[in-house]
């Protein structure tokens, strides 16, 4: 069936026609009610009515993630990194997320607090403390760093957004978490790093702005394509970035920016623009993270900027009720992410974030890999609840469960990083 869905092209795009959808609802019906999902088929929140029916998905046109905007089709890597791919992270920056400011005046990092015998003797603790400086400002934020002890060269590292409490990556290792399973990831033979996101900017539509866009960028909240709080997430974990090419102990070239729900976003536009994180994992980030916009499944564009607008630039606003004017979708992302691996993933309990959308939209994105010869191993239909796909550049899981970060994807996230960078 998904064979036959990655084929209708028409016009150099993608279509989904009304014949699929009665093809698609036939297949991931089952799959939904196999894992237990209940069968309500709407819901409504904030005034609108949310569709969980796949019935009612409409026909859409993705854009052709590689047709310029001058209708040429790209054919070769060298055209995709000197036309598309350009075109396309401006279109991002333009339309959802924010143009990243390219410069600021200094950076500094400190050490303020160091373990040796970190987790009884088997790691390495490092408290960082980054501070930006522009204009004669300044930022700072910390950052929890620990090492493999038993190691013979500088470790690979998941450095995690934490979007939740930051007692789940406390450093003292009093409380622990499966949201940061350190020491799981310290056995594993991985350093393990994390910042949390309201340090940098505060998630709150009242107070996001207080941090680094009110003291370094001020210009950007004038501006309709200024970055919000997305951006700023995304511009602090490229900061993070800056101090692991610094810290020997660390291979800088094996970073693995992860991310969940609203970190899963963070990290997955994070890694579009900074092609220094070697890999990327994004857990459950639905709408605008990986989902497709234009399936009007779970949350939509209007939901997402009426309770959380001001994690996207104002031009977003526009297509709350007008998504097929949109020149993307979230294909595109994904597809900014290439060659390097990326892995995502959904929850049976998350129908929120479109779990059939969120896989589309990988798929829709293989295009991309091919031109770089790498191999991508998704299967013709959705894969069914617990049965990730590893050996692939695009990996993937649906899990069974609600929306969260957890021991189950960590494990095929160490998986799927050992198989890519051949630990």
């Amino acid at each position: 069936m998904m064979n036959r869905l990655k084929s209708f092209v028409q016009g150099g795009n993608w279509c989904f026609n009304e014949c699929m959808k009665r093809a698609l609802v036939c297949f991931i019906g089952p799959v939904f009610l196999s894992a237990g999902v209940y069968a309500q088929q709407t819901d409504r929140f904030m005034g609108e009515i949310v569709n969980y029916d796949e019935s009612t998905v409409p026909a859409y046109t993705l854009p052709d993630i590689l047709l310029t905007a001058e209708g040429k089709k790209i054919k070769a890597v060298s055209a995709w990194e000197k036309h598309r791919r350009p075109e396309v992270l401006a279109l991002f920056e333009e339309h959802v997320y924010g143009k990243t400011p390219a410069r600021f005046d200094s950076l500094k990092f400190v050490v303020t607090k160091e373990n040796v015998v970190a987790m009884a003797g088997k790691a390495y603790l490092k408290e960082i403390t980054i501070t930006a400086w522009n204009s004669g400002n300044s930022v700072s934020f910390p950052v929890v760093l620990f090492i493999p002890n038993k190691r013979t060269k500088p470790a690979p590292v998941f450095l995690l957004i934490n979007n939740r409490s930051s007692r789940n990556t406390d450093p003292t290792r009093i409380e622990k978490s499966d949201f940061w399973p350190a020491e799981m990831v310290i056995d594993s033979g991985y350093a393990i790093a994390a910042f949390h996101h309201s340090d940098v900017a505060p998630d709150r539509k009242d107070s996001y702005q207080n941090g680094v866009l009110k003291q370094l960028f001020p210009e950007e909240l004038e501006k309709d394509n200024g970055m919000k709080a997305i951006g700023v997430w995304a511009w602090a974990a490229s900061r993070v970035m800056d101090y692991f090419k610094t810290d020997k102990e660390i291979d800088s070239g094996k970073v693995v920016l992860v991310g969940h729900s609203r970190g899963g976003k963070t990290a997955l536009w994070a890694a579009a623009q900074d092609q220094r994180f070697a890999m990327v994992l994004s857990s459950c980030s639905g709408s605008t993270g990986a989902s497709l916009a234009r399936r009007k499944y779970g949350e939509t564009i209007s939901l997402i900027n009426k309770q959380f607008g001001y994690w996207f630039n104002n031009n977003y606003k526009k297509y709350s009720n007008d998504v097929n004017s949109l020149p993307l979708d979230q294909h595109m992302l994904i597809g900014l992410v290439a060659p390097r691996p990326v892995y995502t993933t959904n929850a049976t309990e998350d129908r929120w974030a479109d779990p059939y959308g969120s896989f589309s939209s990988l798929v829709q994105a293989k295009p991309v890999y091919d031109l770089y010869g790498k191999k991508v191993t998704l299967p013709a239909n959705m894969p069914g609840v617990n049965k990730p796909i590893i050996h692939s550049a695009i990996g993937y899981h649906f899990r069974e469960g609600k929306h969260d970060l957890n021991i189950y994807d960590w494990t095929n996230f160490i998986r799927f990083a050992k198989l890519h960078f051949n630990l």
